[in-house]
């Protein structure tokens, strides 16, 4: 099931609904004056449309849905189809600091951090989260400072399937002109999370979207398995530790025409026993095709700019401050993905990594048990790179770095496949090991192999640049370490473009009646 506001919007849906309006503009004042009294109001099919300003969430309006106080959050959406659409995306922010704060506020004492728990530090707030509710779109608008705390919190937008259930429970979304981010940070411990998340969830797009400062990543799909159904066009991560993670996310799932740059670990996507179930796979279920011509897989990430991801100085926490710095893109424990088509500039340490994934179990649904490596090993196997540009990587110096790493940690399983990668200006990818791949490794085949691959300087290397140790005591580093935390630094988020029409599709109101679709 997907979500497309446009167009295919029927008639029928659009007869029916109605339009809340909240705040002002041009000058005509609305009905509500904060979201989630519109929200309230809603009926399913309803639009919301909200003008500039900036929208506080106060301690005592942060809701849970029934049953769920472990998701906080300041605009809680529980009713199908609701659409919610700000009249203009660098100046409509949903605001997750104290009122009477300026906007997105740095301030320590400005900062909302949820309510106070019980024997723990405060909640925490998630910002627009979207439970369960079918085809709900968020448009043009901001959200920030919605802060982590005891609670699964710290997630700007989000659409929440049923977290940690195991199951997916949410189907269809749109989200476009949508910007994420945090300006504060003290500690981990309350530190912004997630920017742009969808979890639990089957089918989706997103547009025109830009998420940074987050310390796990500035978009996350996850939880979905092969049923995942989704589209990230357009997207721009920065200043986060992972600009985008997906913990076994597969099936028909698209990222293309976007950029990620200036983080510690640009893209991951990875399998884990976290988000379950295990593993990532992005082989077509039965009757999908690749959503790409020419893809020989369902998970495809073509004709996106990964560059400059050198950045240790972002917040950074859990599993996800493991992202190797100076790292394009990793697939971590990774099966049946498609690379094809993209660029890779200047990540210093690796353009692209495919490795496994250690964990810890059981459960180990999909993984290795017991091995001398791990409690539970995600093995990576079947994933095509293809056709991709590699230029200036690899400027960190230590042995293996360069354009792609490469580490088979078990035998018996069907290979990866490297063909058409190419080094930008001319020449082979680096390092040698690499350049050897295409020639060792041209085309996938689903005949388990008897070898495991991997250049022998490698592996040391990553667990340096990892702080991953597979014994006692912290992993050596041969060559020297790689860069560390300084201190963290926030990044404003730069002018966005807004939707050149939000009266686009909307039913005749007072706010759209001078510009019709």
């Amino acid at each position: 099931m997907l979500l497309v506001i446009g167009a295919a919007l029927s008639a029928a849906q659009a007869a029916g609904a109605r339009v809340l309006r909240v705040g002002s503009y041009h000058r005509i004042r609305g009905q509500y004056q904060t979201v989630q009294a519109a929200v309230k109001a809603a009926h399913a099919g309803d639009w919301i449309l909200v003008g500039p300003g900036d929208y506080k969430t106060a301690p005592s309006a942060i809701s849970s849905p029934k049953g769920y106080t472990k998701f906080p959050a300041g605009v809680l959406i529980t009713k199908a189809r609701v659409h919610i659409r700000g009249m203009n995306r660098n100046t409509v922010i949903i605001d997750g600091t104290k009122p009477g704060s300026a906007v997105c506020s740095r301030k320590g004492s400005a900062q909302n951090f949820g309510y106070a728990v019980k024997g723990s530090k405060a909640s925490g707030v998630n910002g627009l989260m979207v439970w369960k509710a079918p085809d709900v779109s968020i448009d043009n608008l901001t959200a920030c400072n919605f802060l982590g705390g005891s609670q699964d919190a710290g997630n700007q937008i989000w659409w929440n399937g049923g977290a940690g259930s195991g199951n997916v429970g949410g189907y269809g979304f749109e989200g476009s002109y949508l910007n994420a981010t945090s300006t504060y940070f003290k500690t981990e411990a309350t530190a912004a999370t997630y920017g742009i998340f969808s979890s639990n969830w089957d089918g989706g797009t997103w547009d025109q979207t830009y998420a940074s400062n987050f310390n796990d990543s500035g978009y996350y799909i996850g939880a979905c398995r092969q049923v995942c159904n989704q589209t990230l066009n357009h997207g721009h991560g920065q200043y986060n530790v992972l600009g985008y993670s997906g913990s076994n996310a597969g099936g028909r799932l698209l990222v293309e025409n976007s950029e990620f740059d200036h983080n510690q670990d640009g893209f991951d996507t990875n399998s884990q026993n976290g988000d379950n179930p295990p593993p990532q796979n992005g082989a077509c279920p039965a009757g999908v095709k690749p959503p790409v011509a020419g893809a020989p897989t369902c998970w495809v990430f073509t004709h996106n700019y990964v560059h400059d991801n050198n950045n240790p100085d972002v917040p950074s926490a859990g599993s996800a401050a493991a992202g190797p710095v100076g790292t394009g893109m990793s697939l971590s424990g990774a099966r049946n993905d498609t690379v094809m088509n993209n660029r890779f500039v200047n990540n210093k340490a690796w353009g692209m990594i495919v490795i496994p994934y250690t964990d810890s179990g059981p459960p180990c649904t999909g993984g290795s048990t017991n091995t001398p490596i791990a409690n539970c090993l995600f093995d990576q196997w079947g994933n095509h790179v293809v056709g991709n540009q590699f230029g200036s990587n690899g400027g960190y110096g230590h042995p293996s770095n360069g354009d792609i790493g490469a580490l088979n940690l078990e035998s018996g399983h069907p290979n990866d496949c490297y063909s058409g990668n190419t080094k930008i200006g001319g020449g082979s990818i680096t390092p040698a090991g690499a350049a050897a791949l295409q020639t060792t490794n041209p085309t996938c085949t689903t005949t388990p192999s008897a070898t495991t691959t991997s250049d022998p300087q490698f592996l040391p290397e990553l667990l340096c640049d990892t702080q991953v140790s597979l014994g006692s005591g912290p992993p050596a580093c041969p060559t020297g370490q790689y860069p560390r935390l300084t201190k963290v630094i926030m990044h404003p988020v730069p002018k966005q473009k807004t939707m050149p029409n939000p009266c686009l599709d909307v039913p005749g109101n007072p706010w759209c009646a001078k510009k019709k679709a």
